[in-house]
């Protein structure tokens, strides 16, 4: 599990090293739109920190609306991606579901949950590392409307950069001679809203089901 974790802990260890450089704009945006299609790019972390960066006083790199600018495009490309690779495997999935009872259950609940929980959902998934990837993913391959996807993820990928990118930015300016502890703090806050939004939404289900 460790070793698991090494290089994830390499990539984070360059991403703080490399965050007081305009160019480490693209490295946001490319990491962004990669998490949506594999979920183990740390894109959250990435997006922190760029906050940070952005909040040194007199000699920060960058605006932290750069920050949330390139991140939310990021995110909404993958995002997109995402739904493409899941639409262009639809066809192969949907003869799968006419010969497999189980993947046609699976496909009919993709669908009924997208379907009953609609575009919020989207946004929901969006704090959630591999959720994210499973929705959009699940979204082509029930042939969901590319115009009705479009515009939900674009509202999901701004809330989300804008989240992660001013968490950054308000510890980071607490902290200008600490920016490992800056990250830290606003990691762990990160964490926590995602925790919330999932108990809540569990709280809630068990509520309308009683």
């Amino acid at each position: 599990m460790l070793a698991a974790w090494g290089p994830i802990n390499d990539l984070t260890d360059w991403l703080n090293d490399v965050a007081g450089n305009w160019w480490f704009l693209a490295v946001i945006f490319v990491i962004a739109l990669l998490d949506s299609v594999i979920p183990v790019v740390p894109s959250e972390t990435t997006v922190i920190i760029g906050g940070v960066a952005a909040s040194s006083a007199g000699d920060a790199p960058y605006p932290v609306v750069f920050v949330i600018a390139v991140a939310a495009a990021g995110a909404f490309c993958g995002d997109n991606l995402s739904y493409q690779i899941g639409l262009r495997a639809s066809g192969f999935v949907q003869r799968r579901a006419a010969k497999k009872e189980s993947t046609a259950k699976k496909l009919a609940w993709a669908h009924e949950q997208i379907e009953e929980r609609g575009g919020l959902l989207l946004i929901t998934a969006r704090f959630i590392p591999g959720g994210r990837t499973l929705l959009t993913l699940s979204s082509g391959l029930t042939r969901q409307s590319q115009r009705w996807f479009s515009s939900w993820v674009a509202v999901a990928a701004m809330i989300w950069a804008s989240y992660a990118a001013i968490l950054g930015y308000s510890f980071g300016s607490k902290f200008e001679d600490d920016h490992t502890t800056a990250f830290l703090l606003a990691f762990g806050a990160a964490l926590t809203i995602t925790v919330l939004i999932e108990v809540i939404r569990f709280a809630r289900k068990k509520f309308a089901t009683n």
